[in-house]
């Protein structure tokens, strides 16, 4: 056995640790049987499990990565299209309230929208989505919003069952 192959399974090895493949403790142990191995065998079995992955999988595998990526990134963007705008009130007006209630800015005659639902204001520059403690819960991108979050043009947003996608004037 030479120099050469020894270094080159101590090298598999540190990359498999590198990559968290191994626990530091079987990494310390691997080693120093790497360094007292005295047959080819002993070695193959160190870094058995830790072959690298041939050029072509690694190619394979991060194209399927890409490729499933984008698949959602264009449903989200095709269901966005489909949606209903949902204009975004001047900065500075109001408050605007979401709900059942004929009371509120936006009346949303569904089942699944609570009395006072949620609550749309401009804070700081920015448009703060708030939930009012809804039964079937507000949504942002999909996200269920627990207190209050940030939402910008764009953004899809939900009020139980009814979705909207916010824009501007």
């Amino acid at each position: 056995m030479s120099d050469a192959e020894r270094e080159r399974a101590l090298e598999v090895l540190r990359e498999g640790a590198a990559l968290g493949r191994l626990s530091h403790d079987t990494f310390l142990r691997r080693m120093e049987l790497a360094l007292t191995a005295r047959r080819r065998h002993e070695l193959a079995a160190l870094t058995a499990d830790l072959e690298p992955e041939k050029r072509w999988s690694r190619r394979l595998f991060s194209t399927v990565g890409a490729v499933s990526g984008f698949g959602v990134k264009l449903r989200r963007a095709w269901q966005a299209e489909k949606l209903p705008k949902l204009l975004l009130p001047a900065p500075g007006t109001y408050a605007l309230r979401i709900g059942r209630d004929p009371a509120n800015g936006l009346r949303l005659s569904h089942d699944t929208v609570s009395r006072v639902h949620a609550e749309l204001t401009h804070q700081g520059g920015l448009w703060v989505l708030r939930d009012l403690g809804s039964t079937n819960g507000t949504a942002v991108n999909g996200r269920r919003v627990v207190g209050a979050a940030v939402v910008q043009a764009g953004d899809q947003v939900s009020f139980g069952h009814m979705s909207f996608c916010l824009a501007t004037r």
